[in-house]
């Protein structure tokens, strides 16, 4: 059973402040995303499910179909804030999304086979996805799942500070736990956060979490039960948020499996703040100039 590839492209890109997902950055006018796409057809990836808002789907099929129309399956999911929730009353004020994890969450009835999960505004890189799709293709179960590592240094911006999921890997290679660090940046030659957590100096080779992961479908039932206690306990605070590292981080407390921790050579780069967007474009101008993409990857 081919593997499939499940964008996460509903976020409201609210420290961008523009909806991302859908702006141009190739010199063909291609978005980030088309990139992941790209490299996941060439890595194996057969479909491809959108994750989107109900809001500004027509915006989004308008630009995704003519370019992926023949080359790879596509599907969409909407989120929505209701979704999984029976039983429990969302409050009237509430407009923001559950989470990453409450996102992957809604794909539960499109998705039955092994799948990687990204983030739509995110650069991840050839290898990564070559990574991704040998593990779902040879080694995922349902109780083995992965994350794609990358090295701290390589995901900072020059803009202004960032949030990255830090993980601690043992020595099997496997996820031991995974910590949203804040406010990371570099000072005077040092990887620093300004959080409640220790250390303040974060090794430059840590690995982190850029939202690249690789799941059974049995992570749905799983995450499903969670999301159920997740509501129960924080549905009624206004900013709460049900993120995949905490179905992973429960995952591993459970003992139900393993998370393996699959480290790739790719570079990441995206779109924190409107200031990263010259150099996202530089960065693809490199690659295009370097022969790894044709100037314009659908014609």
């Amino acid at each position: 059973m081919q593997p499939t590839l499940l964008i996460l492209a509903a976020g409201m890109a609210s420290r961008y402040g523009s909806m991302k997902q859908i702006q141009s950055f190739g010199p063909g006018g291609e978005t980030i995303m088309d990139y992941s796409i790209y490299d996941a057809i060439r890595a194996g990836f057969k479909k491809v499910v959108f994750i989107i808002r109900k809001d500004f789907a027509e915006d989004f099929k308008a630009i995704v179909e003519p370019r992926l129309k023949g080359r790879i399956e596509i599907d969409y999911v909407y989120q929505d804030l209701k979704a999984f929730t029976e039983g429990y009353e969302v409050p009237a004020d509430r407009t923001k999304p559950w989470g990453t994890a409450h996102a992957v969450l809604c794909a539960k009835d499109a998705v039955k086979e092994p799948f990687a999960v990204i983030n739509a505004d995110d650069f991840y890189g050839r290898d990564a996805f070559e990574k991704a799709y040998k593990f779902l293709t040879t080694d995922v179960r349902a109780n083995v799942w992965s994350i794609i590592g990358y090295e701290l240094l390589k995901t900072l911006s020059d803009n202004g500070t960032v949030n990255r999921g830090v993980c601690q890997v043992d020595v099997q290679g496997n996820l031991a736990s995974i910590a949203e660090r804040l406010n990371i940046v570099m000072k005077d030659g040092k990887i620093l956060t300004d959080d409640s957590f220790v250390p303040k100096e974060l090794p430059r080779d840590s690995s982190v979490s850029m939202n690249f992961w690789c799941f059974d479908p049995a992570v749905f039932d799983y995450s499903l039960g969670l999301f159920r206690t997740f509501l129960k306990e924080s549905g009624t605070q206004a900013k709460s948020e049900f993120f995949i590292p905490i179905v992973a981080d429960q995952f591993i407390k459970d003992k139900a499996g393993v998370i393996k921790v699959i480290p790739t050579s790719s570079d990441w780069f995206g779109v924190t703040y409107k200031e990263d967007a010259p150099e996202v474009k530089a960065n693809l101008e490199k690659l295009v100039n370097a022969g790894e993409y044709p100037p314009a990857l659908w014609s």
